[in-house]
């Protein structure tokens, strides 16, 4: 009977031996190894995450022919707005009129391209997260349903002659706010010609073009002088 539990007492020590040599081992190997961290996203600016996050698309535009018998120009680009920065209409009819637009419209204004139906390319939207489309643009459905008024468009930015400095890059003229994607209206087929940047490879634009700086009226400081007692 002694013999029994001298044998058993061994039997649990040698289990207690691998079950503990075991988890060392395993452990120590664990050790050995350096994690290797997940790259985290490259967090951007949000004057800059609309340019960065489309730039993918640079060197494709740069190879791009340009059809000479749907060019896009500045007159319609402008004419497609209730006002200067304004989100353009939707100048065609729309598959469910009652519909966000959400990936009905990102079907062709997500990447661009030609689009036989209209017989245009498709204008680039420089914010495709947003997919809520129809919450900022209309349709142009009517054309007697609303009173005329006396509403006058406020002139639009010019183009040309809009350089800081001889030779230098030109300014941003406008807000981009909703606009942060350049290439969107910049580059590829359905850019408006008079605006079609040269150089669409270069993706960081607001390196070199920098955004008008708003006109300040100069005011008589307040050189109130104060006493103590």
């Amino acid at each position: 009977m002694k013999r029994i539990w001298i044998i058993i007492f061994f039997s649990v020590l040698f289990v207690a031996f691998i079950i503990v040599w075991n988890k060392s081992y395993w452990s120590g190997l664990e050790e050995s190894y350096v994690s290797v961290e997940k790259e985290k996203p490259h967090s951007y600016l949000p004057i800059d995450r609309g340019v960065f996050s489309g730039s993918e698309r640079g060197l494709r535009y740069e190879e791009m022919p340009y059809d000479e018998a749907h060019q896009r120009s500045l007159e319609t680009y402008y004419d497609n707005r209730a006002y200067d920065g304004a989100p353009p209409s939707i100048p065609h009819p729309v598959k469910e009129e009652r519909s966000m637009g959400s990936v009905t419209c990102l079907q062709c204004h997500k990447s661009g391209g030609f689009v036989s139906k209209f017989d245009a390319y498709a204008p680039i939207t420089p914010h495709p997260e947003m997919i809520n489309c129809r919450q900022c643009h209309v349709t142009k459905n009517t054309e007697a349903l609303f009173v005329k008024t006396e509403f006058i468009k406020k002139e639009h930015a010019s183009v040309g002659n809009n350089n800081a400095l001889p030779g230098s890059p030109p300014v941003v003229p406008h807000h981009i706010q909703m606009r942060e994607n350049c290439l969107s209206c910049h580059a590829g087929p359905a850019a408006p010609a008079e605006i079609r940047v040269t150089h669409p490879q270069r993706e960081n634009c607001m390196q070199c073009h920098v955004l008008k700086m708003q006109e300040v009226t100069d005011r008589e400081m307040n050189t109130t002088k104060f006493s103590l007692p």
